[in-house]
């Protein structure tokens, strides 16, 4: 065969087999595919991935089966999703501290950080500061003069939680001490500070606000960079006198490190036109979160920022959780 006939068709054959690469990304999804939920059903994190997943399915025309799995903070449900086979059918939509927070607190864990790939920054949101009315703190000032006259108690979710992280940023910035008083989930945490065996805490807003509307509890600030619309005369921690000070979570969808780049691209389109839905922002609205929509190279510099924030909280105070 001379060169003249050999070269087209080598060029040929590349081609096919280009194309033969191509063909699984371009035909996904063909059936089912699997969000594990490392988390408790009927969250925030339920809520947000609920609406957005008819949309999803609409685009892709193929069914989303959310799959919750919770236990240890999220690592089990996690573990599961690297676990699985990189072939676009299997997900895992968490809160972002799985993968920021809990490696620097867990001696053991099941997974890496890079067995994961981000497709997209969802939600985000806050935690709100509120405090037993009979405790007699109406703003950030008040609180901060008290702390450094008497020991003071903040309740929290549990140890490593998003509340637990923002008291212990705040502690810092603002050079005081408090007793951590942690709960299995934010409702007991909410329950005790009702009845003030508990002064304080960063909570989730959803959990708080109906007792901040009834009197039960004051609202001190929010913990992001943005006061919360179901809040509006509540301050954030930086404007209270803590510039610069921000303490925001995210949820976030990601999928096994080798899942090709095509498939995941499709995924975080379909998620993105879901998540901007009229209807869906204004339900996470409602329930104190922001739609962001972030591409995968957004969602990665987000999340290496905070894994170095709360690395170095965990640090300070010497979290480890078995």
């Amino acid at each position: 065969m001379n060169r003249t006939t050999t070269l087209p068709a080598l060029a040929a054959a590349l081609l096919l087999g280009l194309a033969s690469l191509n063909a699984p990304a371009q035909s996904w999804p063909e059936r089912p595919m699997r969000v594990i939920v490392p988390l408790p059903p009927a969250g925030p994190s339920d809520i947000v991935l609920r609406g957005a997943a008819p949309k999803v399915q609409e685009i892709l025309k193929q069914p989303l089966v959310i799959d919750n799995k919770p236990g240890a903070n999220g690592n089990i449900g996690t573990a599961e999703a690297v676990r699985a086979a990189p072939d676009g059918y299997t997900w895992l939509w968490t809160t972002d501290t799985t993968l920021t927070v809990n490696p620097h607190v867990y001696e053991k864990m099941p997974f890496k950080a890079a067995d994961l790939q981000p497709v997209i920054r969802a939600s985000a949101f806050s935690q709100t500061l509120v405090c037993y009315p009979g405790v007699g703190l109406r703003t950030v000032a008040d609180l901060v003069k008290k702390a450094r006259s008497t020991t003071m108690t903040y309740a929290s979710g549990g140890a490593g939680s998003p509340g637990h992280l923002t008291t212990e940023l705040f502690s810092t910035a603002a050079g005081i001490q408090m007793t951590h008083v942690p709960y299995r989930g934010p409702a007991p945490a909410v329950q005790d500070m009702l009845g003030g065996q508990v002064e304080c805490g960063f909570l989730a807003g959803p959990t708080v606000l109906p007792h901040v509307k009834s009197g039960k509890l004051v609202a001190l600030a929010v913990s992001g960079a943005k006061r919360s619309p179901l809040l509006p005369d509540v301050p954030t921690v930086a404007e209270a006198g803590y510039p610069g000070f921000d303490a925001t979570f995210s949820l976030v969808l990601f999928a096994p490190r080798n899942v090709p780049a095509a498939m995941v691209q499709k995924m975080h389109d379909a998620m993105a036109v879901a998540l901007k839905s009229p209807e869906l922002v204004e339900r996470l609205a409602q329930s104190d979160q922001s739609v962001v929509a972030g591409d995968a190279a957004e969602t990665a510099a987000r999340l290496a920022q905070d894994t170095q924030r709360w690395g170095e909280v965990a640090r300070r105070i010497k979290l480890k959780l078995d």
